[in-house]
């Protein structure tokens, strides 16, 4: 007898969407979080790549954007030292959102609690034990030890996850030396800053915007609003940084001094912060019933992609477990998440070390490469390139029964016309169950659909890309077809059990 359905170790953003999944999917999850109350320190300052497209389908986006206090458009992204600009394209291949970590977990907790999911704060888990039939949870709260029991458990909880090292999970990779600490802070009397961004300071002159490099790191200078600077300092330090002591404006102030050789006037913060790249994966993301998503699977030497590459586990995640759970999963299905996702978390890796060989150079060589790198952006299909490839949107899981193109990626919003009236493949998928969607008048496959207990829709759509569309609840395409129906009785039985 279980307590729970699923226990889930960490109310960051990866915790919290999954919390949210598991309860549209009918599941009854329970999230458990060491800290007393959300934090306040914005590890990441922006949201940015493919979970943006399935926010809009969950009907997030417009609660995101309206969260938003600095709403500075983003279309230049830092790529090892170098910048991507995306001011060309009418339609971005990289989309980002300046929103603060504090703000999207304390949306991403409403939407979830809203759903009916609960939330225990100040509740830490000090460990675990399973058997083929559940897995149990030894929490410690504010009123004393307990123990609570789930089907299954999903550690959450960040780079340095205890769930995972109680699950055995090996974490290999490296930790680099370098920290980075970051302030937005106001102009200060005596500052001048001109009108291509460089600023004049007392003490050292004038100073371009961009990165300077020096022998002891890199300052880095920008303007994201009128009136407020971002400070950027880069250095190197041999021990770890602890994310949890909140930065001051004297740390910063400290560091710049230590990397230009000389004070830089800072003004009043409005935003100060610090951080330490890793590299590194776990070797597997599931040890029974005890699964990895997050953070705790995987952790970028880069800015601007974990919480992508996290949430996108969450939402892989959900449905599945979600079938298992309720005893409706055909065989292996809950196997895909580790093969999908850690297939993916490689690939996210593999463009964020690229950017460490980028960056981490001082030498005259390295800046080559990197001129040299900045050069091949300027052309058009290089950058759209890259930036698909940091925002996840080039991924493409290997499909069972489909040939097809698009089998295996992620559904763009189709403008759809029905019976009903006007709306779009992310009005469908709203309630996160899967989808066929028939394009082109095939009623003889909506029984297998529905046999399968998969929702079927027919409408038309001006830009049809095939004739008919078989969605999974993550917006990945299963299976898709311009004439032939071979393969989708296979599609079926692979994921949904029909």
């Amino acid at each position: 007898m279980t307590d729970v359905d699923v226990i889930i170790v960490g109310a960051g953003p990866t915790g919290l969407m999954l919390a949210a999944e598991l309860r549209l999917a009918g599941v009854s999850p329970l999230v458990l979080e060491r800290r007393s109350e959300q934090g306040k320190t914005p590890k990441a300052h922006g949201l940015s790549g493919q979970i943006l497209d399935l926010l809009k389908y969950r009907g997030l986006l417009d609660r995101v954007r309206e969260a938003v206090t600095d709403p500075a458009p983003v279309d230049r992204f830092p790529f090892g030292g170098v910048h991507v600009d995306l001011t060309r394209f009418e339609e971005p291949p990289l989309k980002a959102i300046p929103l603060r970590q504090p703000m999207l977990e304390r949306l991403l907790e409403e939407h979830a609690a809203g759903l009916g999911a609960e939330v225990r704060r100040g509740h830490e888990v000090t460990g675990v034990s399973q058997d083929d039939e559940s897995v149990t949870a030894e929490v410690r709260g504010p009123d004393g030890t307990y123990q609570v029991t789930a089907r299954y458990l999903v550690g959450c909880d960040g780079g340095r996850s205890s769930l995972r090292s109680m699950a055995g999970i090996p974490f290999p990779g490296t930790t680099y030396p370098e920290v980075n600490r970051i302030g937005q802070v106001s102009v200060p009397e005596g500052l001048t800053v001109h009108d291509d961004g460089d600023i004049e300071t007392p003490e050292l002159g004038r100073i371009r915007a961009g990165f300077t490099r020096t022998d002891n790191g890199v300052f880095a200078l920008g303007s994201l609003t009128p009136g407020i600077l971002f400070i950027q300092t880069t250095e190197d330090d041999p021990g770890e940084v602890d994310d949890d002591v909140p930065m001051t404006l004297a740390e910063l102030g400290d560091s710049i001094r230590r990397v230009l050789g000389g004070d830089v006037p800072l003004g009043d913060p409005v935003r100060l912060s610090r951080y330490q790249f890793s590299a590194r994966q776990a070797e597997r993301y599931r040890e029974g019933r005890i699964l990895l998503a997050g953070d705790a699977a995987h952790l970028l030497p880069s800015t601007g992609t974990a919480i992508n590459v996290g949430m996108s586990d969450s939402v892989n995640l959900a449905w599945k477990l979600a079938a298992e759970v309720q005893g409706r999963a055909p065989e292996g299905l809950l196997d895909t998440y580790h093969a999908e996702r850690h297939a993916a978390g490689a690939r996210a890796l593999l463009q964020s070390q690229a950017q460490v060989a980028l960056r981490r150079g001082h030498d005259e060589a390295a800046e080559a490469l990197r001129t040299v790198f900045q050069e091949l952006l300027a052309d058009e299909q290089a950058a759209r390139r890259l930036a698909s490839h940091v925002a996840g949107s080039d991924l493409r899981y290997p499909m069972p029964g489909s040939g097809h193109a698009l089998a295996g990626t992620f559904v763009p919003d189709l403008a759809l016309e029905t019976d009903e009236g006007t709306t779009s493949v992310g009005e469908l998928l709203r309630s996160a169950r899967p989808v066929l969607l028939d394009l082109a008048g095939r009623p003889e496959l909506h029984g297998l659909a529905e046999a399968a207990g998969v929702d079927v829709h027919t409408a038309k759509a001006e830009d049809r890309l095939a004739d008919v569309l078989l969605i999974r609840p993550d917006g990945y395409i299963a299976w898709a077809s311009d004439a032939d129906t071979d393969g989708l009785r296979e599609a079926l039985a692979a994921w949904f059990g029909g």
